[in-house]
């Protein structure tokens, strides 16, 4: 089994081909971010199709296509996994439905969007993100169950976040959310925020292990089933990343702590 190392474009500076040179010497497998003419949405610039994919072919990375659901939510998605199908990612990581949509209405829509998944041939994580469908444990088990084919991109930072807990009573969701997830957001959470300052502070060590134990999980599940599996270590710029009051800079340095956090991933596999 290969557990790749994804790289997301957010918050990254620069021109799309010096983000790539430096993202391939870092060692990193892939990257992952929105469709090329929706970089803004990440911070960055639009590029052109034909030279987002030149690139990626010159580097040689993989690429995960990043889609974001709105409106007509299952014709947006399906005109946005249609359009990345054309990019040849190795899978979509999905920011699917709202929060706010009654239970009957996600039914709907992940009713329609899983028979277009099927069309793809390529895997869609739908990922467990405030504001989304997915936004707490027991929504997303309640999902689950009635689309066994359902598959995750699992942020439990969020969860950590929304739950205002490491998530302690809600094991049962947890070992659902394991068995389905097909894609890691490796960004340690903590009780009042999705992202600690820095995941190797001293003071977030009970978050880093909480959250290493449930990678873990995934790991050996893929582990067993000889399958495919993918991480990114997606720490966000300001003001995802706390900024120092008065001077509003940021209290660490983005790429080094999302290194950091590729580094003791792939650490934590030996």
């Amino acid at each position: 089994m290969k557990i790749k190392s994804i790289k997301s474009l957010w918050g990254m500076e620069g021109s799309l081909e010096s983000q790539l040179e430096r993202i391939v010497a870092a060692g990193y497998d892939g990257i992952e971010s929105p469709l090329p003419d929706q970089l803004e949405i990440i911070g960055g610039t639009a590029v052109e199709e034909k030279h987002f994919v030149s690139l990626l072919q010159r580097y040689q990375l993989d690429y995960i296509a990043m889609v974001f659901t709105s409106g007509n939510h299952v014709e947006s998605f399906r005109e946005q996994v249609q359009r990345a199908t054309t990019f040849s990612p190795i899978m979509i990581n999905s920011h699917s439905a709202r929060d706010g949509m009654s239970y009957e209405d996600q039914l709907a829509f992940f009713e329609k969007t899983q028979a277009i998944e099927e069309s793809l041939g390529i895997p869609v994580g739908h990922e467990t993100h405030r504001g989304r469908a997915m936004f707490t444990p027991w929504t997303t088990t309640a999902l689950l169950r009635e689309f066994p084919e359902l598959k995750l991109t699992a942020d439990f930072s969020h969860w950590v976040c929304v739950c205002e807990s490491l998530l302690e009573d809600q094991v049962e969701h947890l070992e659902m959310a394991f068995q389905r997830t097909i894609h890691i957001h490796a960004r340690v959470g903590y009780d009042q925020g999705p992202q600690v300052p820095h995941p190797g502070a001293a003071e977030y060590a009970l978050e880093l292990s909480t959250h290493e134990q449930w990678w873990k999980h995934v790991v050996q599940l893929h582990k067993d089933a000889g399958t495919q599996l993918t991480f990114t270590p997606e720490f966000g710029p300001p003001p995802y990343m706390p900024r120092l009051p008065f001077t509003n800079q940021p209290v660490t340095n983005l790429w080094e702590v999302c290194l950091w956090m590729k580094h003791r991933f792939e650490g934590m596999l030996n």
